[in-house]
């Protein structure tokens, strides 16, 4: 097979934009962020199927090649592809992450999620009844409670210059709690610059308590990054926050909404807080592994283990 990349930004989104939850990490424009970010991509087309792939640059030199959630199920002669770029970038491995496929057949290892693994989706053909009616019962209470107490929701395409530092305030704040890392301030920044995205605001009394960053790709909104203040927890912003979003997602017509991860065991709290929106739950096949270079790839591991 030849190496053929798609340099179409029509042709590439005709076919990706339209598959049923879509996913917005194989879309034109993630692809163009991560050039921002100063990372060399390849749109491959391979068998009459797309995808990305992104060259992820590691210590030492050594490089990586990344293929984020995608619908394309391998063979060997694919992978004959993949293998033929690792070998002419020297790259240490391929990552990838399938929809559905078990790579283990064709020599890939498991490995720690990249991204979440499991996700939860809602329904957004159904009405703003049905979808108040699935929620959990304190969900709903709220959802109320911050409506009456008169918690403001507001929406920005391009985060204004003096809103940034409020969101990335927000996103520090929360982050520290959870003892968690986050990314870079410039990724945010640069991020923000993606036509895919969009920021919520809420705010109370003057004061802002909670934001997030929403994708709007194909026919799914996705709830990727959020934010909250630690104070006023009693308004309950975040859920009103939440409603207004999947609500705004709805009358664009929209077909889903992506909460973006549930893990009951690594992210109890968010997770039951998502679950309180109700909605059905759709489990990845994960994350997978394959060396490219199996001397170096070794040093990797050994490196990665102790660091």
């Amino acid at each position: 097979m030849m190496l053929n990349e798609v340099t179409s930004k029509e042709q590439w989104e005709q076919k990706m934009s339209q598959q049923a939850q879509a996913q917005f990490l194989q879309s034109w424009e993630w692809g163009e962020f991560q050039k921002r970010l100063g990372r060399q991509i390849w749109r491959l087309e391979i068998d009459g199927q797309y995808l990305l792939m992104i060259k992820m640059p590691l210590p030492f030199g050594w490089n990586y090649l990344y293929i984020p959630r995608t619908k394309v199920e391998l063979s060997e002669s694919k992978l004959g592809i993949l293998k033929q770029l690792a070998g002419q970038e020297k790259s240490l491995f391929i990552r990838i992450e399938p929809i559905k496929q078990n790579l283990g057949n064709l020599g890939f290892k498991k490995v720690s999620q990249v991204q979440p693994q499991k996700t939860l989706f809602l329904d957004l053909k159904k009405s703003e009844e049905e979808l108040l009616a699935q929620m959990h019962q304190k969900t709903r209470y709220n959802i109320r409670l911050a409506e009456k107490k008169g918690v403001e929701v507001s929406e920005s395409i391009m985060v204004k210059e003096e809103q940034f530092p409020i969101f990335y305030d927000l996103l520090i704040d929360t982050y520290r709690r959870k003892q968690k890392s986050l990314h870079s301030r410039e990724y945010y920044q640069k991020l923000f610059h993606d036509h895919l995205s969009k920021i919520y605001f809420a705010k109370y009394e003057g004061k802002f308590l909670c934001a997030n960053m929403v994708i709007f790709y194909g026919d799914s909104v996705t709830y990727l990054h959020g934010g909250s203040s630690h104070e006023d927890k009693n308004i309950m912003a975040p859920q009103l926050l939440q409603w207004e979003q999947i609500k705004k997602a709805k009358t664009l017509g929209y077909k889903y909404y992506d909460f973006w991860g549930i893990d009951e065991i690594k992210w109890p709290g968010v997770t039951r807080f998502k679950k309180g929106f109700g909605g059905f739950e759709v489990d990845y096949s994960g994350t997978w592994e394959l060396p490219a270079n199996k001397f170096l790839y070794k040093i990797y591991k050994i490196v990665k283990k102790f660091k």
